[in-house]
């Protein structure tokens, strides 16, 4: 079984981070990943929204998958479901440069997805909302 990091290691990540890219980020504003979208862009970081059902979100354009994201990003933020992360994770290897963490929202869960991830140097972190942990380990601080 998959054990997330410390919180010392998040919060290093955090800090260091400019660029998330969230798959799965709605233009939606009812829907958890606005939201998750609009507090991470209200901390300071690039937000690169990838959802191919829509154009545009929070002011960005959207990018149809993690394979069209130009230029580097530092986390890749989840909101799709458990047995679609193995193949979101074949894409993140696929990347150059690699992030440095995969996040999977609250309610998804690949153990093995999360094994082959921190396989590959990267950090992963599963069953968590990115939100909620940011506020808890670095509260009002912004990047």
């Amino acid at each position: 079984m998959y054990s997330n990091p410390p919180d010392e290691v998040l919060v290093n990540v955090l800090r260091d981070a400019k660029a998330i890219a969230v798959v799965g980020l709605s233009d939606d504003p009812h829907k958890a990943s606005y939201e998750v979208g609009s507090y991470l862009q209200s901390q300071g970081y690039q937000l690169v929204p990838v959802n191919p059902n829509i154009r545009e979100t929070l002011g960005r354009k959207t990018c149809p998958s993690l394979q069209d994201v130009q230029g580097p990003v530092d986390i890749v933020d989840v909101f799709r479901r458990s047995e679609k992360v193995a193949e979101i994770v074949d894409d993140v290897l696929a990347m150059d440069p690699k992030p440095k963490m995969v996040w999977l929202q609250k309610g998804v869960v690949n153990d093995e997805a999360m094994n082959r991830l921190q396989d590959a140097g990267i950090i992963g972190v599963q069953d968590a909302c990115l939100k909620v942990e940011h506020f808890r380990l670095l509260g009002k601080e912004k990047i």
